[in-house]
């Protein structure tokens, strides 16, 4: 039916390069745009995965963020300075992404804020003065964000390095409120988690609808709308409930992870699936596995058990994202 040409212009791509508690990353690719779905690996091992992955990180257009959570955002500042891309937040985590950056000396948001634009004043006037030289100060923040790097103590630290919050480009988006980067369109919304201002995403491109639904406590109705009429589905299956109440995390940790705004059991992902879930995704991935709490093999067996329900042979494959490395793209 379709022309080669054509075939080849339909390009909708999904990548998880790391999903668990270490680090989290993904790249949705739609049409001629690639999208950055959190950065929660450093910039060095994020571009590393990506190469594996058969991802070229000089195409990223963008990067979105789910939350403020280390996991989510570690090498963010770091990479979309050296791409040069914007990064999509909404305004509540990317305030509580600043004040986690930012010295812990008292400041006063307003304060802060016209610290910020005096910042932006003088690197412009930087810039100005410096147009057309290589840029020194980049490769020196560069250098010393990076956690692989040998630690170096510069007796004048270079300009950027006051503001560890600069960005490139900072755009806003409100969960409910769709927007689109290039070919891709993007839905935010609201997911029960311990953040500022916490959100999953829809994503659609050429027709494919694919959603990341990780860092939930439980499945309110509003996520359970989301994750209709999908064509790939990447759902949180965080921990085995036995697991974690035996397991090493303290007493308040467990609390925070079994609580409506922590962490999916395997036990709500499988009754999601079961009852909830209109079995239409050709892919569902389970993701943000813990190493300490859960077993793979835990949680494949109970979401398999509860896609029996959805006895479809060209639907509801089942894949279980990685820590330590990429899956391979999911191509539609």
């Amino acid at each position: 039916m379709h022309s080669h040409a054509r075939y080849a212009q339909r390009m909708v791509r999904f990548t998880v390069l790391a999903s668990g508690s270490k680090g989290n990353c993904s790249v949705v690719t739609g049409g001629s745009t690639r999208i950055l779905v959190d950065a929660g690996l450093s910039c060095r091992e994020l571009f590393r995965r990506m190469k594996l992955a058969g991802e070229d990180p000089a195409t990223l257009d963008a990067i979105i963020v789910t939350h403020e959570h280390q996991d989510h955002i570690n090498g963010l500042a770091v990479t979309a300075r050296k791409l040069g891309i914007p990064v999509y937040f909404t305004e509540g985590t990317h305030r509580a992404w600043m004040r986690w950056l930012m010295p812990r000396r008292q400041m006063s948001y307003a304060q802060w804020i016209e610290q910020c634009r005096q910042q932006a004043a003088a690197r412009q006037a930087e810039a100005d003065a410096a147009e057309g030289e290589p840029d020194e100060a980049e490769i020196a923040v560069e250098a010393a964000e990076e956690p692989e790097a040998p630690a170096a103590a510069p007796a004048e630290p270079a300009e950027p390095m006051k503001d560890p919050t600069w960005l490139p480009a900072v755009e806003y988006f409100a969960a409910g409120e769709p927007f689109r980067i290039g070919d891709i369109a993007v839905s935010p919304f609201t997911i029960p988690h311990d953040a500022a201002d916490p959100v999953g995403f829809v994503l659609e491109a050429e027709g494919v609808r694919m959603a990341v639904a990780t860092d939930l406590g439980y499945m309110p109705p509003n996520v359970m709308a989301q994750l209709k009429a999908l064509d790939l589905l990447m759902l949180e299956s965080n921990h085995d409930l036995e697991m974690l109440r035996d397991g090493p995390y303290p007493w308040s940790v467990k609390q925070r992870v079994l609580s409506r705004v922590g962490h999916l059991s395997n036990d709500a992902a499988s009754g999601f699936l079961e009852e909830e879930y209109d079995g239409q995704a050709a892919y569902v991935i389970l993701g943000h596995l813990s190493e300490s709490n859960n077993l793979p093999e835990l949680a494949r067996v109970a979401a398999e058990r509860a896609l029996a329900n959805h006895a479809s042979l060209l639907a509801n494959r089942l894949l279980l994202a990685e820590q330590h490395e990429p899956l391979n793209a999911i191509c539609f």
